[in-house]
C-alpha cells in the first residue's frame, strides 16, 4: 500500500518517453483555443493609448473599492469551498461506501442542486429567509417576529453558491471513491486500525487529487457567478466586471478589470499545483479492483439520515418547493409546460455536444498531465482552467468580437455555442479525469504494451474502463452546467434557438414566474433522469468488477 513515495513516481519508465505527437498537438491546439478570451483581454486591455487613459486605468484599478472588491470576492470563494468541502465529502462518502438507507435515492438528490441555476435557488432562498415579506417572516409575524436578520451580503452569497456548488466537489470525490481499491483500507484494517482512523490516514490522503480537483471547481464557480452576488447584494469582483461591460462604452476598463480576475485565478491555480504532490495513488497489487464492503453506520445511521436530509432540504427541497409554488399560482400551469418541450430538446441538444467534445478534449490533456508529466504539460493542464474562472460574459463578448471579425460563418451557429461550453467548462472534466488516471497503476498499461497492444489498444482496453468513473463524472458535470449557462448562450446561440436557461432569465426578468418555474422544473427532470442513467451504469461497472 503506497500512496507517499515521491521518489518511485518520479522514477516511472513512462515520463521518461516522450508522448505521443497526436496526444501532444490536440492538448496544444485545445490549449490555444481556451486562450481566446485573454488575447481579446489583452487586445482590448491594451487598447490604452494615451498617457491620459493609461493614468485613469491605473487610478480605477488601484481604487479602495476595487481592492476591496477584490478581496471580498478571494474571501467568499475561500469560504465557500471549504464549506463545500465540509458538505460534499461526508455526503460522498456516505453514499458510496457505507450502508446508508435510500442510498440510490441520495446519489440523486446530491447532485440536484447543479440543475438549479444559482438565480433561481438564490431567489429561492430570499423569498424564504428574506428580513421582510419573507415566508419565515410571514410565518413568525402571529409570534411578534416583525423583521429577520438580513440574508443579504455575505451570509446569504456564501450560503447560495455553497449549496448549489457542493455537487462540483462530490462528484469528484464520488468518482476517486469508486476508483480507490479497496484492498488498501482492509489491509489497514487487518493491521489493527479503526474506521475512523482508515478514514483520515488511508481513505482522505488517497482521495486528495479529486479532492483537490473539486476544491478548484467550487473556488473558480464561485469566483465568475454573477446571479447569486446580484440578487444578494454582495459586491463581487464579477460583479463589478459585468457593470463597468454595461455603464461605459470604454470597455477597456472592464477589460482591465478581468485581466485582474484572471491574475487571480493564475494565483489560485499555483496554490492548487503546490498543494498537489508526486505520490502514488494507486494499489501495487493486479489492478483488479475488488467490490468495496459497505461499512455498517450502527449508532450514526440516524445522524447520517438527518444530515443528508438538512442538505437536501436547503438545496433542493427548498428550490423546488418554490418552483412548484410558482406553478400552482398559475392557471396555466399545463400549457405552460408543454411550451418549455422545444426548449427542453434545445438545451439537451447543446448540453450534450458540448459534454462529449469536451471529454475528447479533456482526455489528452489528463493523460499528458498525469503520464508524461513535464513543464509543457503542466502548462497545458493549467491552461485549460484560464476560461473556467472568467464571466460568462467575457468569455461570450470575446468570441463575439473574434466570430464577427474574423469567422463570420460560424458566428452564431451551434459550433460556436458548443465551442463557448468548452471553453468555459472543459477544466470540469479535466479535473475528474485527471484525478481518476492518478489512481490507474501505469504498470497496467506497461504490461498491455509488452503483451503487444498498441498505445491505442492499450487506452482503449485498459486505461479507459479503468478511469470511466471520472469519464463518466466529468462529462455530467459539464452537461449539467452547460445546461444553465446564461450570458454565452444568449450572446452566441443560433437565431431563434432558445433554452431553459434563457427562458428562465426572461421570465423572471418578465415576472412572468410560471414559465420560469416551468424551464426550472425542465432543468431538474434531464439532470435528475441523467443522473439514473449514471447510477445505473456505475452499478453495471461494480458488478463487472
Amino acid at each position: 500500500m503506497n500512496h507517499s513515495s515521491n521518489s518511485q513516481t518520479q522514477s516511472l519508465p513512462q515520463n521518461k518517453i516522450k508522448p505521443p505527437l497526436f496526444l501532444l498537438g490536440v492538448a496544444i491546439i485545445t490549449v490555444i483555443a481556451i486562450m481566446i478570451p485573454l488575447i481579446y483581454l489583452m487586445i482590448r486591455a491594451g487598447s490604452v493609448s494615451s498617457t491620459e487613459e493609461l493614468e485613469q486605468l491605473i487610478n480605477f484599478i488601484f481604487n479602495v473599492r476595487i481592492l476591496t472588491i477584490l478581496l471580498n470576492s478571494i474571501g467568499m470563494a475561500a469560504a465557500s469551498t471549504a464549506i463545500a468541502s465540509l458538505i460534499a465529502i461526508p455526503y460522498a462518502f456516505l453514499t458510496v461506501r457505507t450502508d446508508l438507507p435510500w442510498r440510490k435515492f441520495w446519489s440523486v438528490v446530491s447532485t440536484l442542486p447543479l440543475a438549479i441555476p444559482t438565480y433561481v435557488g438564490s431567489f429561492a432562498l430570499i423569498a424564504t429567509f428574506g428580513p421582510r415579506g419573507s415566508l419565515l417572516q410571514s410565518w413568525l409575524e402571529p409570534f411578534g417576529v416583525e423583521r429577520l436578520p438580513s440574508i443579504y451580503g455575505w451570509t446569504g452569497t456564501i450560503a447560495a453558491i455553497t449549496l448549489f456548488s457542493y455537487p462540483y466537489l462530490l462528484l469528484s470525490v464520488r468518482a476517486g471513491l469508486q476508483g480507490l481499491d479497496p484492498a488498501l483500507e482492509e489491509s489497514a484494517r487487518s493491521l489493527g486500525y479503526n474506521p475512523w482512523s482508515i478514514f483520515f490516514k488511508v481513505t482522505l490522503p488517497l482521495l486528495r487529487p479529486s479532492i483537490v480537483a473539486g476544491s478548484l471547481l467550487v473556488s473558480l464557480y464561485a469566483l465568475q457567478d454573477f446571479g447569486t452576488p446580484a440578487l444578494m447584494r454582495f459586491n463581487s469582483f464579477t460583479l463589478a466586471i459585468f457593470t463597468q461591460y454595461r455603464s461605459s462604452f470604454n470597455r477597456s476598463l472592464a477589460a482591465s478589470l478581468a485581466m485582474v480576475l484572471v491574475i487571480l485565478v493564475l494565483c489560485i491555480l499555483f496554490i492548487e499545483q503546490k498543494v498537489r504532490t508526486n505520490a502514488n495513488y494507486y494499489s501495487r497489487g493486479s489492478g483488479a479492483i475488488n467490490k468495496a464492503t459497505l461499512i455498517p453506520l450502527g449508532k450514526w445511521k440516524l445522524p447520517a439520515i438527518a444530515f443528508c436530509c438538512l442538505i437536501s432540504f436547503f438545496s433542493v427541497v427548498l428550490p423546488v418547493g418554490v418552483i412548484i409554488l410558482w406553478l400552482t399560482r398559475s392557471s396555466e400551469a399545463i400549457a405552460t409546460l408543454q411550451n418549455m418541450l422545444i426548449f427542453a430538446r434545445n438545451s439537451a441538444w447543446a448540453s450534450s455536444l458540448a459534454a462529449i467534445f469536451a471529454t475528447l478534449l479533456a482526455l489528452p490533456v489528463a493523460i499528458l498531465s498525469v503520464r508524461f508529466p513535464s513543464k509543457l504539460s503542466i502548462l497545458i493542464e493549467r491552461g485549460t482552467y484560464l476560461g473556467y474562472g472568467l464571466p460568462g460574459i467575457v468569455v461570450a463578448l470575446s468570441l463575439v468580437f473574434f466570430g464577427a471579425n474574423y469567422l463570420p460563418w460560424i458566428y452564431q451557429t451551434m459550433p460556436m455555442l458548443v465551442f463557448a461550453y468548452i471553453v468555459l467548462f472543459l477544466p470540469q472534466s479535466v479535473g475528474t479525469n485527471r484525478s481518476s488516471l492518478l489512481q490507474v497503476n501505469p504498470s497496467l498499461e506497461e504490461s498491455a504494451r509488452i503483451l503487444g497492444r498498441s498505445p491505442w489498444q492499450t487506452l482503449k482496453e485498459v486505461t479507459l474502463p479503468l478511469v470511466r468513473p471520472g469519464i463518466t463524472s466529468g462529462a455530467v458535470l459539464v452537461f449539467v452546467t452547460a445546461i444553465k449557462e446564461l450570458p454565452a448562450t444568449i450572446l452566441l446561440s443560433p437565431i431563434g434557438f432558445k433554452t431553459l436557461a434563457v427562458e428562465i432569465w426572461e421570465s423572471t426578468n418578465d415576472a412572468r414566474f410560471a414559465s420560469a418555474a416551468a424551464a426550472s422544473f425542465g432543468l431538474l427532470v434531464i439532470c435528475a433522469s441523467l443522473t439514473f442513467v449514471i447510477l445505473s451504469q456505475e452499478k453495471k461497472t461494480k458488478n463487472s468488477n
